[in-house]
């Protein structure tokens, strides 16, 4: 057996780049309902979609409500609090999405795929189309557990799907910064290690659980620039009225911004990983 041969599994078909746009569709259509059926079988995986922002509304409502608000003002943090947690769920999805690509190249998985000749960015892309499904599964228990608790909307139905989708797409363009880390680490183990390291100052030095003024000088202007806050603070304006043009636009710049950079890192090494 020649060394061309052993080597094959890992090497791109040499017809991928004829692959064309509606035989691309149709690959990312078979792996996402691959992904699926994987969810179907192992129900256990969407616990974190499901379970955690029930978990985190009524956490941060009932132990740090009053602080922030003052007692008997938690509906009033609650109307604050939401649209920055649909901004941190987005980024705890995301984590998990690094860690189960680096799952399944240790078992073989993406070996396999990497056979076959389709394109190397269409397995990564189903995989962020099914985890923004569990995005949006996310956030409607967030919301629903939300208007159960008392939250209201004062702008209109069509700005709270904006919020949504803004989330959405934010949300997608971190998968990339993850899917990266899960083909660049050892272990699953070091890639939420890693993740962890990233998420916490982001997600604490935000406008998601209190509003910057408050905060001290320095981390003031750390906020400022923190994607997060930009989507926090755009959710927040969307859903209960304020200027949102700034954030919003920010929001989807740095949307674009990380997906233009780290979207073809991936994919090329996902193409080479050994």
């Amino acid at each position: 057996m020649s060394a061309a041969t052993v080597s094959a599994p890992t090497a791109a078909p040499a017809h991928e780049g004829r692959i064309g746009l509606r035989a691309n569709v149709r690959h990312i259509g078979a792996l996402a309902r691959r992904n699926m059926l994987q969810i179907k079988a192992d129900p256990e995986s969407m616990f974190d979609a499901v379970i955690m922002p029930i978990i985190f509304i009524l956490l941060f409502t009932y132990v740090f409500g009053g602080s922030m608000a003052g007692k008997g003002h938690e509906q009033e943090y609650l109307n604050y609090l939401v649209p920055g947690l649909m901004a941190m769920q987005g980024m705890n999805i995301a984590m998990a999405v690094g860690t189960g690509v680096n799952d399944d190249f240790k078992k073989g998985v993406m070996d396999r795929f990497r056979t076959m000749p389709i394109s190397r960015s269409s397995v990564l892309v189903a995989k962020i189309v099914v985890e923004v499904g569990r995005m949006l599964v996310a956030t409607a228990i967030l919301l629903g557990m939300g208007f159960a608790l008392g939250l209201s909307i004062t702008t209109t139905p069509l700005h709270l799907l904006a919020a949504v989708a803004l989330s959405m797409v934010f949300g997608a363009s971190l998968m990339w910064v993850f899917i990266l880390l899960g083909l660049s680490l050892k272990t699953p183990q070091a890639v939420q290690g890693i993740a962890m390291i990233i998420l916490m100052p982001l997600q604490f030095g935000s406008s998601i659980f209190a509003p910057t003024a408050k905060m001290p000088g320095w981390l003031e202007g750390f906020t400022k620039y923190n994607p997060l806050s930009n989507l926090a603070d755009a959710s927040r304006h969307l859903m209960r009225g304020g200027p949102v043009a700034h954030s919003m636009w920010m929001t989807l710049a740095w949307a674009a911004g990380i997906t233009l950079v780290t979207a073809p890192l991936a994919v090329a090494k996902f193409r080479n990983k050994t």
